[in-house]
């Protein structure tokens, strides 16, 4: 009769594992596999611009679209805002900008400027804080903070919003949603904050675009007044040059919004009419 000894010298020294607990090794091991995995791309959605995991957020009118949505965060910026107002006015092109609360309580003439020129305004929050780690209070509270500072110094706006960092989760998608507010993102992100020639960002967006895009671009920074954001305007300057000489057309996101609506229902009406 073998002893324990003798099975071990028949196995080279190394102890049997039962067969039972192979099968249940494998579970363990595939299911914490799947748990890491699943975690990782609920992160990922948090910040991916394309991601609907969350809740449905705009993205443009796609690819076919002759229209093209330039979108300007993190202002009002002094003095690059009314830098960039001045190039958008040399090429009568409107664009959309999502104003920091509390940076047009800061300067709040760079803000109307803005909205004199005819430019969509949306809210971008009061302090830019990652939304996806506040309290559902503290979002509604920064929305609505924003929504009012924007109300006082410009007036009637749209009901556009971007989230900070392009994060949200969905507790931060239904407040907004309750605030009556629409997420809008983006389908071409310039990276104009660590790119460090104007040439470069123009580059980057214009190797991007296929059409119908939201395109981000950033007039200010969130961390403090005054970032400097030269190269973003002659970026814009160049793209806008680029853009039109190939065809395409720049609209606020609310006008992009619009003709993407007419266009459903126009064709939901020649469906009707055909069937």
């Amino acid at each position: 009769m073998k002893t324990t000894e003798d099975a071990e010298e028949d196995t080279g020294g190394q102890k049997l594992r039962p067969k039972s607990q192979e099968p249940v090794r494998i579970a363990v091991m595939l299911g914490l596999f799947i748990g890491a995995a699943a975690l990782g791309y609920a992160g990922y959605a948090c910040y991916a611009p394309r991601s609907q995991l969350y809740g449905r957020t705009y993205l443009g009118a796609g690819p076919g679209s002759r229209q093209l949505a330039l979108t300007y965060d993190d202002g009002p910026n002094d003095p690059h805002t009314l830098r960039l107002l001045e190039v958008l006015a040399r090429h009568d092109v409107k664009a959309t900008f999502f104003l920091i609360g509390r940076f047009v309580a800061e300067k709040p003439e760079i803000a109307r400027e803005v909205a004199r020129a005819g430019h969509a305004i949306g809210n971008h929050t009061f302090n830019h804080p990652n939304l996806i780690f506040c309290s559902a209070a503290r979002v509604r509270s920064e929305l609505e903070q924003c929504r009012k500072i924007l109300a006082d110094t410009v007036g009637e706006h749209s009901t556009l919003w971007r989230p900070p960092f392009g994060a949200r989760a969905p507790h931060v998608l239904s407040v907004a949603r309750k605030l009556g507010l629409e997420p809008v993102m983006w389908t071409v992100s310039s990276n104009d904050w660590k790119i460090h020639t104007a040439d470069g960002i123009e580059r980057r967006v214009a190797e991007r675009i296929r059409g119908g895009d939201v395109i981000l671009m950033h007039d200010g920074g969130h961390v403090r007044m005054g970032a400097d954001r030269a190269r973003t305007v002659e970026a814009t300057d160049r793209l806008i040059r680029r853009c039109k000489d190939e065809g395409y057309e720049f609209v606020t996101v609310a006008e992009m919004m619009n003709t993407g609506s007419k266009q459903e229902a126009g064709g939901r009406t020649q469906d009707a009419g055909s069937a």
